[in-house]
């Protein structure tokens, strides 16, 4: 059920890719007073299929597919390492979310920060490409240039954040580190370990470090 209802969250964000492509996507949502549903959840999807899941009532990062057990032949720590990192973002975003409340001159009621983060690989030509967005109270907020190196701002309470964001060099340096060469070579490993499950269905069609807002 809370799968269900993340999906329907962050609905906003999933598009298709290529035959040729494989995806490795993970989202972050953060929320105020949305009943039965946690105040933070962090999923992390490959290929379309949830490969693992945290939220701020478990308070564990846990695989959700019996072949992504195998991360920790790669990484023994892999688990824990997920963990510590979820713990980070679900009180990072608290703030965030508090921060956007004022900015919109909001108090109560419900409202959600979501992020959504990951790359592209092409495993025929080698290609990769990454992108990263975050989104408030369902509408686009800021959003990630990779090509530019900028962040774009759809709406007027962003452009401050962007400016502040397009000043963080070495931030940007990282994320763009991160989207092209780190994330697309965890994404080889985890299609590794799932690639029986993964092609049974045919030819299948997001963790940066923290900014403040």
């Amino acid at each position: 059920m809370k799968t269900l209802v993340f999906v329907s969250l962050v609905g906003l964000f999933l598009h298709d890719t290529t035959a040729e492509m494989h995806s490795y996507k993970f989202f972050y949502t953060a929320s105020s007073e949305v009943p039965n549903f946690p105040e933070f959840v962090a999923v992390g999807m490959v290929d379309d299929f949830q490969i693992e899941y945290y939220d701020s009532n478990t308070k564990r990062a846990e695989p959700k597919q019996d072949w992504m057990k195998k991360v920790t032949e790669d990484r023994a720590d892999y688990w824990e390492w997920e963990t510590q990192r979820a713990v980070f973002y679900q009180q990072r975003f608290k703030v965030d979310l508090d921060i956007l409340k004022r900015r919109f001159n909001q108090t109560g009621g419900v409202h959600i920060v979501q992020v959504m983060a990951g790359c592209e690989w092409d495993d025929e030509t080698g290609d990769v490409n990454g992108y990263t967005q975050y989104g408030y109270d369902g509408e686009d907020f800021i959003v990630l240039d990779l090509k530019t190196m900028t962040w774009v701002a759809p709406q007027q309470q962003a452009v401050f954040i962007k400016q502040k964001w397009d000043n963080n060099k070495a931030q940007l340096e990282y994320l763009k580190n991160y989207l092209t060469k780190e994330c697309p070579d965890w994404l080889k490993k985890y299609v590794n370990y799932g690639r029986s499950s993964l092609m049974r269905t045919g030819r299948i069609k997001w963790r940066p470090d923290g900014v403040e807002f």
